[in-house]
């Protein structure tokens, strides 16, 4: 397994027994308890942002092993229906902890980016993330530059897949973000720096020219 060591040197902030549980999972899953490796792995990953940005990763290696071990998919249906979960709430989660937000919205565009059926992203995750993507271009999560950090990231991660899936709903989406940049009020430079470069990058085919990527990235450094 190519990326064994990554995935081992990621779950170091585990307790001994859960190591072990997730160790086992990604080399023998028919020998855990997937629902709750789906569990602990979702819990860890809306508290710990480091993880949230990595964790697809591990998912996509137990999907893989649990596939090619009995044909299941016991572990992704259970990470889906959390995801799900989660999902329905996501409203009190923003309200209750901004950085929970943050790191579910990390995760399930992760999830996104890895996990993959004949090769396409899974239907099911589109809209959903596409709501949450929406949700960050609202106008009280413009003036957050915590969410506009995240929703930049996500469409520089994900956004090229997630308009193959569907054009009209990142068309919609701009068009918030366009109208965001030009007309909403109590924006910060930073905000509006990080809402100019993806307006920009889609504009260009999900690429930022030279010029372009010199100009932002002095801009964000200094």
């Amino acid at each position: 397994m190519e990326n064994s060591n990554k995935e081992e040197y990621k779950i170091q902030s585990f307790d001994a027994e859960t190591q072990q549980l997730l160790k086992t999972a990604l080399k023998e899953p028919g020998a855990v308890d997937l629902e709750k490796v789906a569990a602990v792995i979702v819990d860890q990953s809306l508290k710990d942002q480091v993880f949230s940005k990595e964790a697809g990763r591990i998912c996509f290696t137990i999907v893989q092993a649990e596939t090619k071990e009995s044909g299941s998919n016991v572990f992704r249906r259970s990470l889906l229906n959390r995801l799900q979960q989660e999902f329905k709430h996501r409203e009190e989660t923003r309200s209750r902890s901004l950085q929970e937000w943050v790191c579910y919205i990390t995760f399930i565009c992760n999830v996104f980016d890895y996990l993959k059926v004949n090769n396409m992203p899974m239907r099911a995750l589109v809209h959903p993330v596409y709501d949450c993507l929406f949700r960050l271009g609202q106008a009280d999560s413009l003036r957050n530059e915590e969410e506009v950090d995240c929703l930049v990231l996500q469409l520089h991660r994900i956004g090229d897949q997630l308009e193959k899936m569907d054009v009209q709903r990142m068309d919609d989406l701009f068009f918030v973000l366009r109208d965001g940049f030009l007309l909403q009020e109590g924006l910060s430079s930073l905000a509006r720096l990080l809402l100019l470069e993806i307006l920009e990058f889609r504009a260009g085919g999900w690429r930022l020219s030279d010029t372009g990527q010199k100009y932002y990235y002095s801009e964000l450094t200094d």
